[in-house]
C-alpha cells in the first residue's frame, strides 16, 4: 500500500461536507484511496453495466437503497450516470450526514458541469493525480535515477504489480484514453487520433500552436482545440497559462502543454530505455514536464488550486515556472535537466530580476542532479526535493 499525501484532506473535508468528489485520471488511485479511508462504506462502481443501468433507470431508488441501509457509500466513476447528480441534491439536503457520499470520477468536464448546476456549496472537490516523488520514496519504490523515473512514470499499478511498462501504457491508452475521448467526441478514426496523441507528446513542455498542431495532424484547428480540451478534461494533459500581471512588456499569450505523466509521453514517443531518453531531443522538455507535474500535485494534495504559470516575452526572455503566493507575491523557478550546476542555469533568473525589478523575492532552480545549494541568485534544488522547495515557498510545515 502506498500512502497518499491527500489522505488527510479527504478525511478533513468528509467531516465538513455531506459529499466529497475525488477527481483525477483513470488508474491514479482514486478508488483505492476512497476504500482505504472509508473501509466500512458500501462500494458501487458505475463501470459495471448492470449497476449503471440500475442507477440510470431508477436514480432515486438507487440512492435510497444506500441512504437507508449503509453508513456511507462510495460511488465510483460517477460521470457514467450524470442524472444521479440532480437526485443527490435531495438526499444531501434531507439531513447533514458528514461524508456520506464519496464520489470518484475521471472526466472533469462532466463532473464539474453537474456539480456547478446542482451541488454547488454542498460538495467538496479534490483532485488526485498520479504518485509523487515523496510518495514513492516513502514506499521505498522510488527509482534510483531521474531518467528511470521519467520512463516508468507515476501511475501506481506498475509499482505494485509485475507488469511490462510498455504493455501497461499501451493498454492504458487503448482502454482509457481513447475510450474516454472517443466517448465524448465520437471519434471514428482511431489511427488519426493516435497520431494526434503522439504529436501532443512531442510538444510537451512547449507553447501550443493550434494551427501547427492541426496541420501536422491533418485536422482543422477547431478540431485540434476540441481534442485538446477533452484530453485536458480527462487529466491526460494540462495547459499552463502565461503570467501577465503587472507587466508593460509584450508577452506571449498562448499556453504551454504538459502531460501529467512523463511515462505516457515517453511511450507515445517510443522512448523505452534510459539510453533512448538520454539521447532524445526532448529530454529537457520531459524533465520540465516532470517538475511541473510535481508542483501541481503539491497544491492538489493540499486541496488547493495551483497558481502555477510560465512567463515569456516577445524578446525571448523566459521563466519556466512562476508561482503566485499570498498577497500576489511572484516566485520565479527555472527547470534544468542538466546534472552540473553552471552559470547558464541563472540566465533566465537574472533577466527576470532586471526586467521585473522585484525585491525580497527568492528565486529557485530545479535540476537533474543530487546537490542542494544556495546562491545569491537563487536556491538550487535536486529533482527529488521539489516538495521541500514548495514547502519553503508556501511556508508549509506538513
Amino acid at each position: 500500500m502506498i500512502a497518499r499525501e491527500i489522505t488527510e484532506q479527504v478525511k478533513r473535508l468528509a467531516q465538513q461536507f455531506s459529499a466529497v468528489a475525488i477527481m483525477g485520471p483513470r488508474q491514479s488511485g482514486k478508488t483505492t484511496l476512497a476504500r482505504l479511508v472509508f473501509p466500512e462504506y458500501a462500494y458501487v462502481s458505475l463501470e459495471d453495466i448492470d449497476t449503471r443501468l440500475a442507477a440510470h433507470d431508477d436514480p432515486r431508488g438507487f440512492l435510497s437503497h444506500y441512504y437507508d441501509h449503509a453508513v456511507g457509500v462510495i460511488i465510483d466513476e460517477v460521470q457514467e450516470v450524470p442524472a444521479l447528480f440532480s437526485y443527490l441534491q435531495g438526499f444531501i439536503d434531507r439531513a447533514f450526514r458528514p461524508g456520506f457520499f464519496i464520489l470518484t470520477g475521471s472526466q472533469h468536464f462532466l463532473i464539474h458541469e453537474k456539480i456547478t448546476q446542482t451541488l454547488a456549496g454542498r460538495i467538496a472537490l479534490l483532485t488526485l493525480l498520479p504518485l509523487t516523488v515523496d510518495e514513492l520514496q516513502g514506499a521505498a519504490l522510488l527509482p534510483a535515477t531521474i531518467e528511470e523515473l521519467i520512463i516508468k512514470g507515476f501511475y501506481p499499478r506498475p509499482y505494485v504489480q509485475p507488469v511490462s511498462i510498455t504493455a501497461w501504457y499501451q493498454n492504458y491508452i487503448g482502454t482509457y484514453v481513447e475510450k474516454d475521448v472517443r466517448q465524448v467526441l465520437r471519434i471514428t478514426d482511431v489511427v488519426l487520433f493516435q497520431r494526434f496523441l503522439k504529436l501532443c507528446a512531442a510538444r510537451t513542455g512547449n507553447i501550443i500552436n493550434y494551427a501547427d498542431l492541426a496541420r501536422d495532424a491533418d485536422i482543422s484547428p477547431n478540431t485540434a482545440k476540441a481534442w485538446i480540451s477533452v484530453l485536458e478534461a480527462s487529466y491526460v494533459i494540462t495547459l499552463l497559462s502565461p503570467y501577465h500581471k503587472n507587466f508593460s512588456k509584450r508577452l506571449i499569450k498562448s499556453p504551454k502543454l504538459y502531460f501529467y505523466d512523463t511515462a505516457l509521453a515517453c511511450f507515445l514517443l517510443g522512448i523505452k530505455t534510459v539510453d533512448d531518453l538520454v539521447h532524445h531531443p526532448i529530454k529537457g522538455a520531459l524533465f520540465e514536464t516532470f517538475a511541473i507535474a510535481e508542483m501541481l500535485k503539491y497544491s492538489y494534495n493540499r486541496a488547493e488550486l495551483p497558481h502555477c504559470y510560465f512567463w515569456r516575452d516577445v524578446q525571448g526572455h523566459e521563466i519556466d515556472c512562476v508561482l503566485e503566493t499570498a498577497f500576489e507575491q511572484v516566485v520565479p523557478i527555472e527547470i534544468k535537466a542538466g546534472k552540473t550546476i553552471t552559470a547558464h542555469f541563472y540566465k533566465g533568473l537574472l533577466d527576470w530580476e532586471a526586467i521585473t525589478q522585484q525585491e525580497g523575492v527568492s528565486s529557485h532552480i530545479i535540476f537533474g542532479g543530487d546537490e542542494q545549494m544556495r546562491s545569491a541568485h537563487g536556491d538550487v534544488w535536486p529533482w527529488h526535493r521539489i516538495k521541500a522547495m514548495m514547502q519553503q515557498i508556501y511556508k508549509h510545515t506538513f
